[in-house]
């Protein structure tokens, strides 16, 4: 592995090799600002999207003979990455992992990288109950199980029944929901690193007009209490329950804090948004947590704890 470091012309023949098996969309040295709803990001030495699920299989398998580090990204919501970039492989499943198939009528198989927003949209006007919550949360569904995305008193471990998941070791394999070790915010593949392929959900039939409603109340909410027109990267803190992590950073006066091209949200205590993207870097972002982190222990004696997922390497 070391080896294939530093040396960019075994990087570029590696990725020739999968150009060659017709992967998808190889990139070398793509900066990942591109591919994060933050806008912040160093590159990735190699950039690869896989054209479905096949493709992703093979790669997972090239990338083994390579002995590769590998990171997964679906639609670039909460995460950081670092100025330094990422060695090694990302592989973005939003491109080509985003099939959607009803298995009966009231459930679904969905692809991981699948757009949360707009399964939503889609299954709330089919009249199929159980995803309101998720009204405006922006990410993949891959990720939304990945983190057990929640709100409004719900979460996806009440609507997963199974996903499908690709191990490192080149396994895809489902796991129920309880292998799924689900609990706030919080799944087995924060331990255990694998891609999410697909996910299974069990909804319930109701009525349209009412369901769509109250989607569209979440989505609002959402909307008007959190700066999603700005770049961010979502929930930068788990709520310390039963406090929540906005209000304690707004009792501490730290809205509109800045460093460097960052600042906390002047809308929502919670979010950190990129207001100079020209010069905006992960370090801004990073000094800010901690600065956070500091005063809300001196403050209140609570101890924060990140929601958004830090990779890669310092500049």
């Amino acid at each position: 592995m070391s080896e294939l470091f530093g040396k960019e012309e075994k990087m570029e023949k590696f990725a020739q090799q999968l150009e060659k098996e017709n992967i998808g969309k190889i990139l070398l040295n793509e900066p990942l600002a591109k591919h994060t709803t933050i806008r912040i990001g160093g590159p990735a030495e190699l950039y690869v999207e896989p054209q479905d699920i096949a493709s992703l299989e093979k790669l997972m398998g090239f990338i083994n003979e390579e002995a590769l580090p590998w990171f997964v990204i679906g639609r670039g919501s909460n995460l950081l990455v670092k100025d330094g970039g990422i060695k090694g492989t990302v592989i973005n499943i939003s491109k080509g992992i985003e099939h959607l198939e009803f298995v009966d009528n009231e459930k679904i198989i969905v692809g991981g990288g699948y757009p949360l927003i707009k399964l939503v949209t889609i299954i709330s006007r089919k009249g199929l109950s159980g995803l309101e919550f998720a009204g405006g949360i922006p990410g993949s569904v891959g990720g939304a199980v990945y983190m057990n995305a929640g709100a409004h008193g719900s979460d996806m471990s009440k609507i997963v029944t199974r996903v499908r998941v690709l191990f490192p070791d080149g396994t895809l394999k489902w796991l129920t929901n309880k292998e799924m070790e689900f609990s706030y915010r919080t799944s087995l593949l924060q331990r255990k690193q694998g891609i999410v392929v697909e996910v299974e959900l069990q909804l319930q039939s109701g009525y349209k007009d009412s369901i769509v409603a109250l989607m569209k109340k979440h989505k609002d909410y959402r909307r008007d209490t959190q700066p999603w027109n700005d770049p961010c990267c979502g929930s930068v803190f788990r709520n310390p329950l039963p406090e929540h992590s906005g209000a304690l950073i707004e009792k501490a006066g730290l809205k509109g804090k800045q460093i460097g091209g960052v600042m906390i949200s002047n809308l929502h205590g919670n979010f950190i948004v990129n207001v100079n993207q020209a010069e905006a870097k992960a370090d801004d972002v990073l000094m800010l947590i901690k600065y956070v982190k500091k005063t809300i222990k001196e403050k209140f004696g609570i101890e924060l704890e990140t929601e958004v997922e830090v990779i890669g390497s310092a500049q």
